[in-house]
């Protein structure tokens, strides 16, 4: 065994020494902890910081949960739950105690679900369920509205609430199914696929329930559910829980509503809304056909300062002496056109009568034919023809006895040079 040490060092740290570079080690070396246990000793006073105890059988760690973080987390604590936490060590020295300032909490059991979730999530992500461009607009102003959830719910309570507020002339029809535990799933698929056979259809579909942990909205998270309402051809607002809670419902809703209250809103326009935009249009309405009327009033009031409906009379008559002087300018065509082709057939005939053969005749020429045949040459005969001889006064018929060739001289015209 060591002698004891006698000698005293220089330097003896005090308390608040050591225990600093207790804390240096504790929050360097456990920055990022995770810790499962049973919360005990829960309190949360009116600062909103949440002081627990972790234990299990054979030990125990303080905890606290800063108001920040506490508003966020989704568990309602309470001793005797058993919780996975995470966060960091810190020593508070005015103590000498170290704690637990926990960042995240979940009850035990969550954290194979929130993979389990992920998984599905990025499995129907990659189908398309989710898919912006499958989203559809929800009608301005329905009729009929579907509503799937529980009928003894405070959901269904503060949907009909708002909605009852809002507008009364739409008709609901709840479709009652559980909303958590065994079997959910099963019954919130077949409503919300009962809900499209429904006649007269109806006009958009809600789906809601109030919020919970993730282990009370695990029905809507699983797959028969999502598909259910990817495949539904009504339009569907998701109303699952609070602002915090996002269920794959929601993703595959046509639009989510943060709360049933909310859906409500959304779903239905507000009667005040409505009026105002009646009075409104009413009067853009008014407006357009006072100025399309005085439009109209307008250009009457042009059409008619004009002279053809001033005094319609006028363009009658200008008419009438237009076809008058038409049928005089026509009947005097006429009678031109009839002198002229006059004057042209009185010189064609002219010119034809100077070319007649009978013409010629009456000069004291005559014209000799053999068979039909006018004689043109001493050669067409032969003695013992008979021949027709034409004068201008008549015809005679002879035989031709003799036929003698002679020359003929046939005097030409003078050409005036030497």
């Amino acid at each position: 065994m060591p002698a004891a040490r006698t000698d005293r060092p220089d330097h003896v740290p005090s308390v608040s020494e050591i225990t600093a570079a207790i804390k240096g080690v504790i929050e360097t070396a456990f920055d990022d902890v995770w810790v499962a246990g049973e919360i005990s000793n829960f309190s949360r006073p009116q600062s909103g910081h949440c002081y627990l105890t972790l234990k299990d059988d054979a030990a125990q760690i303080r905890g606290v949960i800063w108001r920040g973080t506490a508003s966020r987390l989704r568990v309602d604590l309470r001793d005797g739950l058993d919780v996975v936490c995470r966060g960091r060590l810190d020593l508070y020295p005015p103590r000498g105690s170290y704690q637990l300032v926990i960042d995240q909490l979940y009850l035990q059991g969550e954290g194979a679900l929130e993979a389990a979730l992920r998984k599905l999530r990025e499995k129907l992500a990659a189908e398309g369920l989710f898919s912006v461009e499958r989203k559809r607009p929800l009608p301005k102003m329905p009729r009929r509205i579907g509503v799937v959830t529980s009928p003894t719910g405070a959901a269904i309570r503060d949907f009909l609430e708002v909605l009852r507020r809002r507008w009364r002339g739409v008709e609901v029809l709840i479709l009652p199914t559980r909303v958590q535990g065994d079997g959910a799933a099963a019954e919130i698929a077949g409503a919300i696929k009962s809900a499209a056979r429904i006649r007269p259809e109806l006009d958009v579909l809600v789906v809601t329930r109030g919020g919970g942990s993730l282990e009370d909205l695990w029905c809507f998270n699983e797959e028969p559910v999502v598909r259910a309402i990817a495949a539904s051809p009504i339009p569907t607002i998701s109303a699952i829980g609070h602002e915090i809670d996002v269920t794959l419902a929601d993703l595959a809703a046509d639009v989510r509503a943060l709360t049933p209250s909310e859906a409500a809103e959304r779903v239905a326009p507000a009667a005040a809304e409505m009026t105002e935009l009646v009075a409104s249009l009413h009067g853009r309405m008014r407006r357009a056909l006072v100025g399309r009327a005085e439009q109209l009033r307008a250009r009457l009031d042009a059409l008619a300062s004009r002279p053809a409906l001033a005094r319609p009379a006028d363009g009658v008559r200008q008419l009438a002496r237009r076809a008058d002087e038409l049928s005089q300018r026509l009947e005097s065509g006429i009678a031109t056109a009839i002198r002229d082709k006059q004057s042209q057939i009185g010189l064609a005939a002219g010119r034809l009568e100077a070319l007649s053969p009978l013409a010629v005749l009456g000069r004291g020429y005559s014209l000799t034919q053999r068979d039909g045949r006018l004689v043109g040459s001493i050669a067409d005969l032969s003695p013992g023809d008979e021949i027709t001889t034409t004068l201008a006064d008549g015809v005679a018929v002879s035989t031709v006895r003799t036929v003698k060739k002679q020359a003929i001289v046939v005097a030409k015209p003078h050409s005036g040079g030497r």
